[in-house]
């Protein structure tokens, strides 16, 4: 009788256990996956809004001083609203190109678009730093150590490709999908040329030229 007794109040408790268990679960599940909503009034993003920003395909990003590139980065950290509120959350991607700088000197990521997780698309002018780290390819240069890792825009494949013979190449990344065939022959003759050589996880962090109503 006692054994019978014991059984059922260890049921009981089992029950009741459970039953409190199952609604805490549910309960908690839904916030743990909220941990970020779009705003659902307009926030705006001051000029000078600094955005973080990574590139996740190579460590290194390889054009000519007078090319632009398409560039898609990821943002490295979340950006927050003046109430500290999450705008624009991690892995937003942006959209843009690496240009000329305004002075002929090396090269600027120029930023034209947020898009977001759930596909939301945002316009935006922002832009980097300009970065003046070039490194001279010759006929003859072992190029291994350039491209090596690096994503390469389609004028500094077929310079490095044309002036060194280098085949390698075919298995680098090229921005923009450009053929070295058709570059190629821009750099007849030419005995050497400049690249910019970028770390895009530190030189195009992008702060924005204009405010940005995100809604």
């Amino acid at each position: 009788m006692t054994s019978w007794k014991s059984a059922t109040a260890a049921l009981m408790a089992l029950t009741i256990t459970t039953g409190v268990a199952v609604p805490t679960l549910i309960a908690t599940a839904p916030a743990a996956a909220q941990s970020y909503e779009f705003p659902t009034t307009p926030v705006t993003l001051a000029s000078g809004t600094r955005i973080a920003v990574r590139y996740d395909k190579a460590t290194k990003i390889v054009v000519t001083p007078t090319e632009t590139a398409p560039v898609t980065l990821s943002v490295a950290s979340n950006v927050k609203s003046s109430s500290g509120a999450i705008v624009i959350p991690v892995g937003t991607q942006v959209v843009g190109q690496l240009r000329p700088a305004p002075n002929g000197k090396g090269s600027r990521f120029v930023a034209q678009e947020l898009v977001f997780s759930n596909g939301k698309r945002e316009r935006i002018n922002g832009a980097s730093k300009i970065i003046t780290r070039t490194q001279q390819v010759g006929q003859g240069s072992n190029t291994s150590s350039i491209f090596k890792g690096a994503a390469l825009g389609g004028a500094a494949a077929a310079a490095i490709a044309a002036l060194t013979g280098d085949k390698a190449l075919a298995t680098e990344e090229i921005l923009g999908g450009a053929g070295l065939g058709a570059l190629g022959g821009l750099f007849l003759g030419q005995r050497k040329v400049d690249v910019v050589v970028i770390d895009p996880n530190t030189d195009l962090n992008v702060t924005l030229r204009s405010p940005v109503a995100l809604r």
